[in-house]
């Protein structure tokens, strides 16, 4: 509700939610997927439209605060402070629309992947999802977006066409190749730096059905199917993207029973084509033997829950690093350090690679990952004794997979503060950074990787 006593608003057709430290609402509409992140801003807005967004914009220019956007509250540990910054949620903006004749996606700020899928899903199209159902379409798609079809068509970021943001002067704006090309081209892969995006659009791919599934192995046969997969990732054709992921699952009874308190191998994927040419794909897979095979012919929205990504808020720590090829040291250093009685839950490689590893043609900031596979790991962080045993054990498994690093990384993944340069070339952070200094030029906006502005 309007705190006006606080805020000294004069904005009759104000149709946003302000929330001041102190009212009731404060710790619900401040909080972070991550319940392990304190978040502390001066003041929540929640609009309900683009218009909301441009009188937020501008009264935080008025007062001198800074300017966070924020959906879900993924990644928000990557933040380092929201002092004096209006954190604005944009949960309230949910629509979805498909054109099924165009195969174009528009959505607005806050909306779904869950949401998207099943949007599109009754007309067969595919949009690059996350692996989770209920990450935020745009955090995801700003900062690259890896999907299940990634191999095949790379980055969400790349086949956006069209962004409509308020920019930190408070006008808003639409930006396409042809207008606003600069700025256009920031926003695919630099994150939130830029401004606040109000609704975006972007392709659909319509395979109708793709083919999808996951093996799963009981933990004893871990190191064989690591070894088994990685020998199989050198030759698999880009159509496949797969992750292989060993996960130690918690005894708690939302969980089949049959996996209650396991420790378990998993490789999941999907193909981006028929299903005869799938099933010939993992076919060296499935003559592993898995315990439990569930590929076959998915639609849009069963893709978003293949990968058993958790959908509640969770307090938890992770670590990330991009690595080249793989030798025997990496898979037995993988294997150590993601073992039953570690605290890191589980540890997952994906595949990268093909279309992953070229520039297409009007690509964005971020026009692919560098690497073969993508390291990702964490633990939950009930305690503070619980958040030092994950942080150490994380900083363990990196320091083993160093010499395979890459130096590079990928925003989405990484949650922590890090230097924003590790995730782009040397001419595209620069460039960026030229961005930010047109758009933003008083550093106003708080994005959870900035990028500082310098001016060319």
């Amino acid at each position: 509700m309007l705190n006006t006593e606080i805020l000294e608003l004069d904005l009759p057709a104000l149709d946003a939610v302000l929330v001041a430290p102190g009212d009731a609402e404060w710790d619900l509409v401040r909080r972070a997927w991550n319940l392990a992140v304190d978040q502390q801003p001066a003041l929540v807005a929640v609009p309900a439209d683009a218009d909301d967004v441009v009188a937020i914009m501008r009264y935080a220019r008025a007062q001198g605060l800074k300017v966070a956007p924020q959906g879900t509250g993924h990644n928000a540990s990557a933040i380092a402070s929201l002092a004096g910054t209006i954190l604005v949620q944009t949960q309230r903006m949910r629509g979805v629309e498909i054109d099924p004749e165009t195969q174009i996606a528009r959505v607005q700020a806050g909306a779904l992947w869950l949401e998207v899928t099943e949007a599109s899903t009754p007309h067969g199209l595919f949009p690059l999802s996350g692996s989770s159902p209920d990450v935020g379409v745009v955090g995801y798609t700003l900062g690259g977006g890896l999907s299940w079809l990634a191999r095949e068509h790379g980055l969400a970021a790349n086949h956006v066409t069209a962004i409509e943001l308020v920019t930190p002067d408070g006008e808003l704006v639409r930006a396409t190749a042809d207008d606003h090309a600069d700025l256009f081209w920031a926003l695919r892969g630099g994150g939130g730096n830029f401004g606040v995006v109000t609704a975006m659009e972007f392709r659909l791919f319509p395979y109708g059905e793709v083919y999808a599934g996951m093996f799963l192995f009981p933990y004893e046969r871990a190191a064989e199917v690591l070894a088994a997969w990685h020998e199989w990732t050198l030759t698999a054709p880009e159509q496949i993207t797969t992750s292989m992921r060993v996960m130690h699952l918690p005894p708690l009874p939302e969980l089949p029973a049959f996996l209650r308190g396991r420790s378990i191998a998993v490789i999941d994927g999907a193909y981006a084509g028929a299903g005869d040419a799938g099933a010939e794909a993992v076919a060296a897979l499935r003559a592993l033997g898995p315990e439990l095979d569930t590929w076959g012919m998915l639609a849009p929205v069963a893709l978003s829950r293949l990968h058993m990504d958790p959908e509640d808020p969770m307090p938890y720590a992770g670590a990330h690093a991009l690595l080249g090829e793989l030798g025997a040291g990496a898979l037995e250093a993988f294997a150590e350090h993601i073992r039953p009685g570690s605290p890191l839950l589980f540890g997952e490689l994906r595949h990268l690679g093909g279309a992953l590893a070229r520039k297409p043609e009007g690509s964005g900031a971020v026009t692919g990952l560098a690497g073969e596979y993508l390291f990702f790991t964490c633990g939950l962080t009930l305690d503070a004794a619980m958040a030092e045993a994950v942080h150490r054990a994380g900083a363990d498994a990196l320091a083993a997979l160093s010499p395979y690093d890459t130096g590079r990384a990928y925003l989405n993944f990484t949650e922590e503060p890090a230097d924003a340069s590790a995730f782009y070339a040397d001419e595209d952070y620069a460039r960026l950074q030229a961005v930010r200094a047109a758009v933003d030029p008083d550093g106003r906006m708080v994005g959870n990787h900035p990028i500082p502005a310098t001016r060319a």
